[in-house]
């Protein structure tokens, strides 16, 4: 994986790597790396949820969200689906215990009291998530912490940065190839096409865009 860039070759360390596993589509399984190894670890190390605990993860339709929502599941946690009310369908399909709209504002106002937040979303929704955590409780982000942090002393603020990371890779590789986890991918453009797979991207692709060699 390269950063901010394409080619049809390149150098990485040998360290990075990690085996596709058997029975994987190998084109598909370059869209796993990133979203994958982030939703992991905004749940293992951002909230460092346990069993039994509640865990809201927002953004749960993508694919940082699926990877968290999985992993969260896979300690124990009762997870809640925080997406838009346009995605409710889609995600009864991801493994929650139970989807709550974003962005409707009665659900949100009668939203109980959580013990941690995973956000891969920011901005308003971030905001008002980080009032529904409960004193001690976590609020874990990608996205770096809300502005309204600071009215909330009592919530640990976690700020996530995905770093390569083999096991939690080869782990959660294995998981789609399993059908525990699916990251869906929308649409595959041949390398020479890059310019019209941003387009898509900035349209709005609903799921993973793969540049295919």
């Amino acid at each position: 994986m390269a950063a901010d860039a394409y080619a049809e070759l390149g150098v990485v360390k040998a360290a990075n790597l990690a085996k596709v596993p058997k029975g994987l589509d190998v084109v598909e399984a370059a869209a796993l790396p990133l979203v994958t190894t982030t939703g992991n670890i905004l749940i293992s190390e951002g909230t460092a949820i346990k069993a039994g605990q509640t865990v809201l993860v927002s953004g749960a339709a993508g694919g940082v969200g699926r990877s968290a929502v999985f992993t969260a599941k896979q300690r124990g946690a009762v997870v809640i689906a925080g997406v838009l009310k346009r995605q409710t369908d889609e995600a009864a399909g991801i493994g929650a215990d139970r989807i709550i709209a974003t962005d409707d504002e009665s659900a949100m106002d009668n939203l109980q009291p959580l013990d941690a937040v995973a956000d891969a979303v920011g901005g308003k929704t971030a905001e008002t998530l980080i009032s529904k955590v409960k004193p001690g409780g976590v609020f874990a982000s990608v996205l770096g912490a809300p502005q309204n942090a600071e009215k909330y002393p009592s919530v640990k603020v976690m700020p996530v940065f995905a770093t390569p990371n083999v096991k939690i890779l080869q782990y959660m590789a294995e998981a789609v190839r399993d059908g525990k986890l699916r990251i869906p991918i929308s649409q595959k453009f041949p390398l020479s096409d890059a310019g019209e797979a941003h387009s898509a991207a900035e349209k709005g692709a609903g799921g993973k865009i793969l540049l295919v060699v």
